[in-house]
């Protein structure tokens, strides 16, 4: 199994009755679609739109895409007459006697129509995780009325099914999705798919096509913070833990943190406590290829070897396809975005269908200053190109990215996603024989590989921190215009693939 996002997205073939009653005659007053008809309609848009967005569903069909999944509602609020909310998410204090009180009369609608036909519930039996930095509410839903209040409420932003996804899609993407446990890679050549450098490490055969080799002479990384949403790091790999200072990697800080949230019934949390521990392999493969040592035990070097990291495990997999997956990367967003020491994010995980709560939050760390990179999207080869740039990456506060074969930088890799929103790409498939760069394995000193878009956007945040360690006092649209003009289709941006592969050698210059 490929480990980056496995992203199954369409061989959705629905009927085309189905189709024709779900996207050409919806009716405002219809209740109640079947999954199939969801699905249908997503795929319309999709196709139409190139996103989906759930405010293109009306209420019939928002409550029923809750039914279908967990019954969890994504409420975002804001005080009535308050203006531009998505570009101020920064300045926002929730705590704030205003948003306070809009808060408090949202949740007065969803108490009042969720205990229709039933004894009064409380607000503690409903909202299943605390909010802290965002104006938005998960609610525990029950009745269609209260989607109709709420949408029609001019204090409320959004209101939508927060873990659905296309069942046609889910049915093909086990729950893993992106996990393969991430095992040593044997076989690997050295003079071919690495070279062995000082003190004793193993660089990727892909590097030099970036230039990385070069910028290394000027910028190591050093002094900047590296913040990496995805499933966490393997406690059992020593090189991002003991060993994460060894070699040429010397006075820098490792953490390891975890905001996906423990699951919930009636708001009240059950089952383990979740840790940063990677079940999965991805984050792992991720963090190795962003920060892994330039050490002496022979082990995978990563890109910005000096620079400090944070390995947040923000869900459970990188098909962000649950409730509490959208819950801990947006966490993991506000997270990053209230520390003053980071200055890039990079997540390597997605989803089809646009969640404005992940939204806000990729908002919120824009507004203070980060830079961020997400993964454009990857899927089996009967799949890549018909999709384009999956959510996150399609929004336009964060820097899309794709991958390349080595033979035309204009060639998606076998299971790469491009298109419009599309800004970078990084070589990291060869076409002679699909070798994928090197990073560290779940164990061990022996690297793994690792394909798909995933890999590009770690190393393209890993060439960033590169460029900011050579230029400390450049804030973010400083350091990724020096990003954009040392990249091969600088200065026409490319339809499909944007300014193209960043020369880190120029840009450290």
């Amino acid at each position: 199994m490929n480990k980056t996002f496995i992203l199954v997205v369409v061989s959705m073939i629905v009927l085309a009755s189905c189709k024709k009653s779900a996207v050409e005659s919806i009716d405002a007053a219809k209740q109640k679609y079947s999954s199939e008809e969801i699905d249908a309609f997503i795929r319309k848009k999709i196709e139409t739109e190139k996103k989906f967005e759930w405010n293109w569903a009306n209420n019939g069909m928002v409550w029923s895409a809750l039914n279908e999944s967990d019954h969890i509602l994504s409420v975002g609020y804001q005080p009535e007459g308050f203006s531009n909310t998505d570009n101020r998410l920064a300045e926002i204090d929730i705590n704030s006697s205003e948003w306070k009180e809009a808060r408090r009369q949202v949740m007065q609608i969803i108490l009042e129509e969720e205990s229709r036909g039933r004894k009064p519930i409380t607000e503690k039996e409903i909202v299943q995780w605390d909010e802290t930095v965002l104006p938005v509410i998960d609610v525990y839903i029950t009745n269609l009325s209260t989607i109709e209040k709420l949408r029609s409420s001019k204090l409320v932003r959004y209101a939508e099914p927060m873990g659905y996804e296309p069942k046609e899609v889910a049915a093909k993407i086990t729950s893993d999705s992106g996990c393969d446990g991430n095992g040593p890679e044997t076989g690997l050549a050295a003079g071919v798919d690495y070279s062995v450098i000082a003190p004793g490490s193993k660089q990727s055969w892909n590097y030099a096509y970036q230039n990385i080799p070069s910028a290394w002479t000027k910028s190591t990384g050093a002094g900047i913070k590296i913040f990496v949403i995805d499933t966490g790091v393997e406690f059992d790999q020593e090189n991002l833990g003991t060993a994460f200072n060894q070699g040429y990697s010397s006075g820098r800080s490792l953490e390891r943190i975890v905001t996906y949230p423990r699951a919930t019934i009636f708001g009240i949390p059950y089952g383990p406590v979740e840790t940063p521990d990677d079940g999965c392999g991805h984050g792992t493969c991720m963090a190795g290829a962003v920060a892994a040592p330039r050490g002496v035990d022979g082990a995978s070097c990563g890109v910005a070897y000096n620079c400090n990291l944070v390995t947040c495990r923000g869900a459970e997999d990188v098909f962000l396809d649950g409730s509490r997956e959208v819950k801990g990367t947006s966490d993991g967003f506000t997270n990053a975005g209230n520390r003053s020491d980071v200055k890039i994010i990079s997540m390597s995980m997605g989803r089809i269908t646009s969640s404005s709560q992940l939204r806000d939050a990729i908002r919120f760390a824009y507004g203070k200053g980060k830079l961020i990179f997400c993964a454009a999207g990857t899927s089996f080869s009967w799949t890549a190109g018909w999709f384009g740039v999956i959510f996150p990456a399609s929004m336009t506060e964060v820097n899309a990215v794709t991958g390349v074969r080595d033979n035309s930088f204009n060639t998606a890799c076998t299971t790469c996603h491009e298109g419009s929103q599309t800004d970078f790409t990084v070589v990291m498939e060869r076409a002679s024989d699909s070798r994928h760069p090197l990073t560290l394995a779940a164990f061990g000193n022996t690297p793994s590989t690792v394909g798909g878009s995933s890999v590009a956007t770690a190393t393209t945040a890993g060439i960033a921190a590169l460029v900011w360690s050579r230029y400390p006092a450049y804030n973010r649209d400083q350091i990724l215009n020096k990003l954009i003009v040392n990249a091969t289709n600088y200065p026409v941006k490319n339809s499909l693939f944007g300014w193209g592969n960043i020369d880190a050698g120029l840009a450290t210059n």
